[in-house]
């Protein structure tokens, strides 16, 4: 991965280790509009659930580091959907009250 990519796995690793919870207890993915696919298709909470989401700049980026937490570090999420606005990555802490 290139050193953009290597930081957003960084930002997003040290989330989770601070916000606690395994890897597994995880959701990763990517979306054109970050905040919409958290909040509304996810249900996170803005407030009070542990969320992040960071722009990777293009959709190859994004899906290298959503590859890299669901086929590496065995988080929750899936490969495939999105288009090449698909720009962003995002990860929640799975909550009864959040879907994946």
């Amino acid at each position: 991965m290139r050193t953009k990519a290597n930081q957003i796995v960084a930002e997003i690793e040290a989330h989770i280790k601070n916000c606690g919870g395994t890897f597994r207890q995880w959701y990763v993915g990517i979306a054109t509009d970050a905040r919409d696919r958290l909040f509304n298709d996810h249900r996170v909470r803005e407030k009070g659930d542990a969320w992040i989401f960071r722009p990777a700049g293009t959709h190859q980026m994004a899906r290298k580091i959503e590859d890299h937490f669901v086929n590496r570090l065995g988080t929750r999420g899936g490969a495939g959907g999105g288009g090449n606005t698909t720009c962003s990555v995002y990860a929640y802490r799975i909550a009864p009250h959040t879907v994946e």
